[in-house]
């Protein structure tokens, strides 16, 4: 495996491949659930969010839409060159590592659609639940939309042939040493190109652990973006609430 695996989200999320494989996410859901997380949450009228791991924003362009005061950052500095078109007085982009606290505290912080368990190192994960308690205000929310790994795992596809924007991605999924891993293989103007994708397979347990860990309170636990009761064998999500 070449050494685009070594911190594999650095380069990958810094792709403009990365995009195309993933341009037909669904925005529609997305948005849907902004409006029922901040509503459930009852986040303040123009209240502050942090939105970290972002991407190019988009849920961060969405909650600021909504009336929210939004900072997003993220890793990839192609994604924040990209969101920094958007700013506005109330909604700001900056490159940041999530293991580490942002410089302010806010009314909530997400971290949405499995944006968590990239790590090689397990303090890393952990150091990244601290950073998120320590940039709450006493009355603010954290949020981990995450998947569940065990439903996850159970209903994996190991072959997918995906052609996008005339880009034929070859996708092999499996679990290794508690990963789950995804490799994606595709030519694009002439060169061979080789990535992967490596989530930790948290489950809810794992989390309690940190969570213990990190001295964070989790207050509930939905299984999809409607906030439904969460349930180990058939929910898609697990999204954890915590402060």
């Amino acid at each position: 495996m070449n050494n685009n695996t070594t911190k594999w989200f650095k380069s990958w999320f810094d792709k403009p491949f990365y995009h195309i494989l993933y341009k037909d996410r669904d925005d529609t859901e997305a948005r849907a659930f902004m409006d029922t997380l901040t509503n459930y949450l009852n986040i303040p009228e123009h209240g502050t969010i942090l939105d970290l791991a972002c991407g190019k924003g988009r849920h961060a362009r969405y909650l600021n839409k909504m009336g929210y005061d939004v900072t997003g950052v993220d890793l990839s500095a192609n994604s924040i060159d990209f969101a920094k078109k958007f700013e506005n007085n109330s909604l700001r982009f900056e490159v940041h590592n999530m293991c580490q606290p942002y410089h302010k505290q806010f009314d909530a912080v997400f971290n949405l659609f499995t944006s968590f368990g990239y790590f090689e190192k397990d303090e890393d994960n952990l150091s990244t639940i601290k950073a998120i308690k320590a940039n709450l205000n006493d009355f603010g929310f954290g949020v981990i939309d995450f998947m569940n790994s065990e439903f996850v795992i159970d209903n994996l596809v190991p072959e997918e042939v995906k052609t996008v924007d005339g880009i034929t991605f070859n996708l092999k999924r499996y679990v290794d040493k508690g990963y789950i891993i995804k490799d994606i293989l595709f030519t694009a103007d002439g060169e061979d190109y080789n990535f992967q994708e490596r989530v930790k397979a948290f489950t809810l347990a794992d989390f309690e652990t940190m969570f213990e860990a990190a001295d964070v309170h989790l207050l509930d636990v939905f299984g999809d973006y409607k906030l439904h009761k969460f349930n180990a064998k058939t929910s898609e999500r697990l999204i954890m609430i915590f402060k």
